[in-house]
């Protein structure tokens, strides 16, 4: 019988998470009831108590609730419950999990569920499922779903939103289809200005019997990647759209943090990279983009979306980045250079051309990079590039 964690503070929740409970086994499921609470004593028997958590990370937690320190108990909890959950799901002990909470609940459950698997059921209802979950959900495939009150008692509102939250998680676990797919995987980076590139290239590495995963390169979609590559699933990567870099060095709005590009070198994956869309920072509506950028040369993209087009100094310094997360890797990499054009609006007579920030990029990428380096005279969503990209690939994977 397929087992659901149902974690929570049941001090102050215990009614909310045992109706969740209930309506789980109503479905023909076990819930493993998990207390992370640290105020009063729990309402309900927990199946594993908020001591038996805590001790998971080696918190002595009836020291640290002595202090009455919520914040502080809250961090220690969120340090212990990802352990802990990590350990039952490696011990085949549950098939998904599933919390309710306010803030403090809601920091506690996403920190433990981030540290599961991608692909395993979580589900989190949370009075903060709006504006910026990214804190929350990190890379992970969390689903959030509204508590429209907060959490606090059983009524006609909260128990609809329970029960289907309940049905969900129940759900999310029913027997998958099994695709019949055991094939290596390759994970590639792609925006709308890189897309004709990446299918193409998708194209001939599906024919030669790999999977590809393509991710947005839209900073959440970067570090979703990063964490995949990590996971030890990947067998190569094309990285064809670093293009988060540009908004890690610009400041826009879809870095993925310093550490992107980084998963490969752990994971020791062979690599192919282009400098694609590098050309590019993003902000959003025009009146949105800070004032020291409106003499720059912008694009608007669509109402929503403005695009930055690096300048010379900037490109050199992506340039110079990219070549340094090249060279940490040990295994096999190249990088390719679309001399033409490193987006759909970059070549000759398009809104983003800039043959002197282009030429601090290639530059700045030969200058530092210590791994192969080629120069193809053609743009990034040239078929003849794509087929580059996607050859070279798979040679490097062979020398493993």
């Amino acid at each position: 019988m397929p087992t659901i964690a149902v974690l929570g503070t049941l001090d102050s929740k215990s009614a909310e998470h045992a109706f969740v409970a209930d309506k789980i086994r109503a479905r023909g499921f076990d819930a493993l009831l998990i207390d992370v609470g640290t105020g009063e004593p729990p309402k309900i028997d927990p199946d594993i108590s908020r001591q038996e958590v805590a001790a998971a990370a080696g918190i002595d937690l009836d020291a640290l609730m002595q202090r009455h320190d919520r914040g502080e108990c809250v961090g220690a909890m969120s340090q212990a419950a990802p352990i802990l959950l990590a350990k039952l799901v490696d011990d085949g002990r549950i098939d998904g999990v599933i919390s309710l909470g306010g803030g403090g609940g809601t920091a506690i459950g996403t920190a433990a569920m981030r540290a599961l698997p991608l692909g395993f059921p979580k589900v989190m209802v949370s009075t903060l499922s709006c504006g910026d979950t990214s804190p929350y959900l990190g890379s992970k495939d969390i689903v959030m779903i509204p508590s429209i009150l907060d959490v606090s008692g059983l009524n006609r509102i909260s128990k609809t939103i329970f029960t289907r939250a309940a049905g969900a998680i129940c759900g999310m676990i029913g027997d998958l289809e099994e695709s019949g797919e055991d094939k290596p995987i390759i994970v590639a980076s792609m925006f709308g200005n890189t897309t004709r590139c990446v299918n193409e290239a998708m194209t001939i590495l599906q024919d030669a019997g790999y999977e590809v995963l393509v991710f947005h390169a839209t900073g959440a979609g970067g570090r979703a990647m990063e964490s995949l590559i990590q996971s030890g699933m990947v067998s190569g990567v094309l990285d064809v759209t670093p293009t988060e870099w540009a908004d890690q060095v610009v400041g826009g709005v879809l870095s993925a943090g310093p550490e992107r590009m980084d998963a490969m070198s752990t994971a020791k994956i062979p690599a192919v990279i282009a400098p694609g869309c590098v050309d590019m920072a993003n902000f959003g509506a025009k009146e949105t983009v800070p004032e020291t950028f409106q003499d720059r040369t912008l694009y608007i993209h669509n109402p929503q979306v403005t695009l930055l087009r690096t300048n010379a100094n900037e490109c050199a310094e992506i340039g110079k980045v990219i070549a340094e997360k090249a060279n940490a890797n040990p295994a096999p990499v190249a990088i390719l250079n679309p001399l033409k054009a490193i987006s759909e609006i970059n070549g000759e007579g398009k809104p983003f051309h800039d043959p002197d920030a282009d030429d601090a990029l290639f530059t700045a990428i030969h200058e530092n990079a210590n791994v192969e380096v080629i120069d193809l005279d053609l743009e990034i969503n040239d078929p003849a590039f794509a087929k580059a990209c996607a050859e070279k690939l798979l040679e490097l994977i062979e020398k493993i």
